[in-house]
């Protein structure tokens, strides 16, 4: 991890993609547990997708499973702004 910049103030990956302000176990366990109201995706700022969650129920719980779980397991989740999420 290079030196923070007021452009990354968590500094940047491997790659030189700066970090997020966002956790990725946050928004894989709120994801789990309350994905069903899309409340990991709103944490990320990705509206539209918490909307249609939201509204689906999660995709009746499949959806939200399945996100939490990349959500734990990715390197490559970013959130609203494109910046990969800590983890």
């Amino acid at each position: 991890m290079t030196v923070p910049t007021p452009d990354a103030p968590y500094g940047y990956d491997p790659q030189g993609r700066p970090y997020s302000d966002k956790s990725k176990i946050v928004a894989g366990v709120l994801q789990l547990f309350l994905g069903g109201l899309g409340i990991g995706r709103f944490y990320v700022g990705s509206v539209g997708v918490g909307i249609a969650q939201l509204l689906t129920c999660g995709g009746l719980g499949v959806w939200s499973l399945i996100d939490g779980i990349i959500f734990l397991t990715s390197n490559d989740r970013t959130d609203a702004q494109g910046r990969v999420l800590r983890g």
